[in-house]
């Protein structure tokens, strides 16, 4: 196995040779990587399934952006998407196994990461080290210390990165924004966000099986520690599971508490955190993640509440949505548009629909980016960062079956159980990133 050490003497060993374009590798300056507008942007994608391939088809749908590499451990997956790109496009991308290798190429300006959550640590500071700009999938890590490894790495390499928190680019929730921020709901004492999803609940799981030979499942295990291979906790379900990811809180979660969040101009951490959950709704759940939980975040003057279940029902008949409830009226919205209901006519009711052009100008502002050299994306390596660290640590308040308080600056709770779920150990053959 090619270890991280490795990998990074490599890579000096080719920008020390000129073979690593020296205005990508360990890039100080912002001029230095500075693209002319109608320059190419080559790209790579670490990850082709699920939103990794959703977010490459967006990406080469940019002016000037082309997809010269794919990576992923399915090689069924692997060859059938590099088929499909090569059919659309006329021109067949290089495949590879090892992310490590895609990054070794010159030619690549960005990489897109769509693996699972508790690759992107490793992924994204390798990609930054090589030179490269990163298009990161949310959450960003799968653990605290995972989210401040990346927002560091990103800065000390001075690397454009973006992630996949896309509702930023909508101008359904920019539009939410800009009515919350006019003060007609008065002062918003509670926020709610809630998602009721089905696919929480593994039910009838598979049995352990031997690996599929398509499949290099060493690889996809990658930092997390050796288990046997069980379909039930591979492709898709692997969220529902500790060691890869965070259930529906780190999945939907993100997304809708950014907004809550960003409408809220949130920059740090809550006072305190308390949470509770567990497989009550399926008591034989195959997953460990929670089917039903319920998170209260206190800030100085509101409350935010998180609350998830399987059953697939909600307030004002959403299944999923962010609630904002103010002494003049509250806003309610989800993708599918958002409404404010006026107390006692004290404020005037309001609506708006989408667009569905999130994902297309999230991307399109990513490489405009990168051509400028601006390191304020639609959604920021920090703003994912606080998103992500936001939902961990909910999960961990409820995992340890205590109210909980975080200092940010000291990276610690004031609880010794949950300062042993900040940062994650590596299986040997894999090291926690070091800058």
């Amino acid at each position: 196995m090619v270890t991280r050490r490795d990998f990074l003497k490599k890579m000096g060993a080719l920008a020390m040779a000129g073979a690593v374009s020296p205005s990508l590798v360990n890039a100080k300056s912002p001029k230095a990587s500075v693209m002319g507008a109608n320059d190419r942007i080559n790209i790579g994608l670490i990850g082709c399934r699920s939103m990794g391939w959703t977010d490459l088809l967006n990406a080469i749908n940019v002016p000037g952006v082309e997809c010269v590499a794919l990576c992923d451990i399915d090689k069924n997956i692997l060859d059938s998407r590099a088929a499909e790109l090569t059919k659309n496009k006329g021109k067949k991308p290089e495949i590879y196994g090892d992310y490590r290798k895609l990054l070794e190429r010159q030619d690549i300006d960005a990489v897109l990461i769509g693996t699972p959550d508790h690759w992107h640590c490793l992924q994204l500071v390798d990609a930054c080290a090589a030179g490269k700009d990163v298009y990161v999938q949310k959450p960003i890590a799968n653990s605290i210390a995972e989210c401040d490894m990346m927002a560091k790495a990103a800065k000390h390499y001075n690397r454009v990165v973006s992630v996949g928190q896309q509702q930023r680019s909508a101008k359904l929730w920019i539009e939410m924004k800009k009515f919350i921020d006019s003060g007609q709901l008065g002062h918003i004492s509670r926020v709610n966000v809630w998602a009721n999803f089905r696919y929480a609940a593994i039910l009838n799981p598979a049995k352990d099986s031997p690996v599929p030979e398509h499949i290099d499942f060493d690889m996809w295990l990658g930092p997390a520690p050796e288990r046997t291979y069980n379909a039930s906790r591979h492709h898709g379900s692997w969220r529902m599971f500790w060691d890869y990811g965070g259930g529906l809180l780190t999945d939907w979660g993100v997304h809708l508490l950014d907004m809550a969040l960003w409408g809220m101009n949130v920059k740090d951490m809550p006072k305190r955190v308390m949470a509770t959950g567990g497989n009550w709704a399926y008591p034989d759940n195959f997953a460990e993640t929670f089917d039903t939980m319920s998170v209260i975040y206190e800030f100085d003057d509101f409350v935010m509440t998180w609350n998830n279940t399987t059953i697939e029902s909600g307030p004002y008949g959403k299944n999923y949505g962010v609630e904002f409830v103010g002494t003049n009226g509250t806003l309610v919205a989800n993708r599918e548009g958002w409404e404010v209901y006026p107390l006692q006519g004290k404020c005037e009711a309001a609506k708006c629909t989408p667009d569905y052009q999130d994902l297309p100008l999230h991307h399109a502002n990513f490489y405009n980016c990168m051509r400028t050299r601006n390191m304020q994306t639609a959604c920021t390596i920090d703003n994912g960062a606080m998103c992500a660290k936001y939902a961990h640590l909910g999960n961990i308040s409820a995992r340890v079956g205590s109210a909980l308080v975080y200092d940010n600056e000291k990276q610690r709770f004031d609880n010794k159980e949950a300062n042993k779920l900040i940062k994650p150990t590596y299986r040997k053959g894999w090291e926690f990133p070091k800058l």
